[in-house]
């Protein structure tokens, strides 16, 4: 009874009835576009929902042939030894023998070749892909990617070395036909050899910094190994990634590890030395011709070398690189000096006076060690005295004895 006294009463004038009539219309078209609202909005989502579906079933596609891979058998790696036709090979399987096999006709028959790596079925032993070549991990852990933030302006002294490292090294480099002009080939490599701590290596950072060519930096004892051959394979790898990447510096730290004098070999680690000695040789001047790379040895024992590594062709240009005289060492101050606050009574000439015989690092050491006292005393710039007492700390090491050898003399 309630509800049926909240309707409306019925419309009795044409006037009442007219504006009934309009209000219902009017709800009825606002109904109607809140209906095809929700219809398109509906439409939308269904249109959504189809293309995640189609997304969900690529993915779940994708997914299956992913676990359908890991689940296949695993393939044989092999070597092909010879090439007998179009569609058969001669393949050294990983285990040792050899089999003559079919070759899948997808595979591009230039890279069919001698000496080439591929996978094989292990049922029927078909080749089914060629591999890529590879080095070993530790070459590729040998190419520089940042190069050091060390320049020939941060090297003071050597300014006639560094002038015959550049010419021997980079300008080959970048202008090869300035020797075509004279008519004569480039030097290959250059030999840094003196005193421990006279920027032999800092000399080689400065031109892996200057040149655009990719740098290799091994030391001598990388590439002697324990079983016999994969020193000798290291040696080979690290030339041939060093063609792939031509132009290549390769720079050979404390070469002498792996360059000594051969002897009679009494042992079996001394034999395996020296065949890595001959691979080194004869990559660094061989049968096959070595390409656009250039070789630069660092060692501070050049008494010791193989006579055979010192001959041109291998080292062209052998370059002492001394201890530094008074000027050497006021410029190596110099460069040390430029970022530090120094106070105005700070000779650095009188300090390069008493550090005569000091090699660069000793000096580098004596304005750091003059900084530290500079801090203990809580001075605000670096005194003279504190230099004066850098000096004395680092000219009587090991309580008065001198520790270091004299030259030409091994010490454990």
């Amino acid at each position: 009874m309630a509800e049926i006294a909240r309707q409306p009463s019925d419309p009795q004038s044409p006037e009442e009835l007219y504006r009934y009539l309009l209000e219902r219309v009017t709800a009825m078209e606002t109904r109607n576009l809140e209906l095809r609202e929700q219809l398109r909005q509906t439409e939308s989502d269904k249109r959504y929902v189809e293309t995640q579906k189609i997304r969900y079933e690529r993915e779940v596609r994708k997914l299956k042939s992913e676990i359908e891979a890991l689940r296949s058998p695993p393939l044989i790696i092999g070597t092909i030894t010879d090439v007998v036709d179009a569609n058969r090979v001669i393949v050294r399987s990983s285990a040792g023998p050899r089999f003559l096999v079919r070759c899948s006709l997808s595979i591009d028959q230039e890279l069919v070749k001698p000496g080439a790596r591929c996978t094989m079925n292990q049922q029927s032993l078909a080749i089914i892909e060629v591999l890529p070549g590879s080095y070993d991990a530790a070459v590729y852990g040998m190419e520089v990617v940042d190069s050091p933030m060390v320049t020939y302006a941060d090297i003071g002294g050597l300014e006639k070395e560094i002038t015959e490292v550049r010419e021997a090294v980079e300008l080959p480099l970048k202008q090869p036909e300035l020797f075509e002009k004279i008519g004569i080939v480039p030097p290959k490599g250059v030999l840094l050899y003196g005193p421990p701590g006279t920027g032999k290596t800092l000399l080689a950072k400065a031109v892996a910094h200057e040149t655009k060519a990719c740098f290799l930096h091994v030391v001598g004892s990388e590439l002697v190994q324990k079983y016999i051959g994969e020193g000798a394979r290291l040696v080979r790898e690290l030339f041939e990634l060093a063609k792939k990447k031509s132009p290549t510096i390769i720079f050979i730290d404390e070469i002498d590890a792996v360059g000594a004098s051969r002897t009679e070999a009494t042992t079996s680690g001394d034999r395996e030395v020296q065949r890595t000695l001959m691979q080194l040789l004869a990559a660094m001047d061989g049968f096959e011709p070595r390409g656009d790379v250039k070789i630069i040895g660092a060692t501070n024992r050049i008494d010791i070398l193989d006579r055979a590594i010192l001959r041109p062709g291998r080292f062209d240009r052998i370059i002492e690189i001394p201890l530094p005289d008074f000027q050497g060492r006021s410029a190596i101050l110099d460069v040390h000096t430029r970022m530090m606050t120094l106070d105005a009574n700070v000779d650095l000439s009188e300090v390069a006076r008493l550090t005569e015989g000091k090699n660069g690092a000793e000096l580098m050491a004596i304005c750091m060690e003059a900084g530290m006292f500079a801090i203990r005393g809580e001075h605000e710039r670096i005194l003279m005295e504190d230099f004066l007492m850098a000096v004395q700390k680092l000219s009587v090491p090991g309580g008065g004895k001198d520790y270091r050898p004299s030259c030409g003399e091994m010490f454990a």
